[in-house]
């Protein structure tokens, strides 16, 4: 995956947080979640990237990584990751994901850091 061009304007996905610039998810997508459908889609990335994110950590190999293994990230790609992501996904894009089996990172605004309200 690619690291972020800038640190201005950047953005995470919400489902895995890696963070990248918006034109880089337009241009590439989110390499860790393809079924996402971001590249070349300005509308798909505004829903399913956020600015709202904490904390920044850079892995280069994230299957030896205690940190990425801390924030559930180890299966990923190296490249620069959100520690926690707030959003939400739009209902079918959420319906979508659970089809697939997938697990997502955001959690919605009001949210604890338990992820309980």
């Amino acid at each position: 995956a690619s690291v972020p061009t800038s640190l201005k304007g950047v953005r995470a996905c919400m489902r895995c947080g890696i963070i990248k610039t918006l034109d880089q998810f337009l241009e590439y997508g989110c390499e860790n979640c393809p079924f996402l459908d971001m590249a070349g889609n300005h509308e798909r990335c505004n829903l399913c990237t956020t600015a709202f994110f904490e904390g920044q950590v850079a892995v280069m190999d994230p299957s030896e990584s205690w940190t990425a293994k801390w924030i559930r990230i180890d299966a990923y790609l190296p490249g620069v990751y959100a520690i926690s992501v707030t959003g939400q996904f739009d209902r079918d894009i959420e319906e979508e994901l659970e089809n697939r089996g997938c697990r997502w990172r955001c959690r919605p605004v009001g949210a604890d850091a338990n992820g309980s309200w």
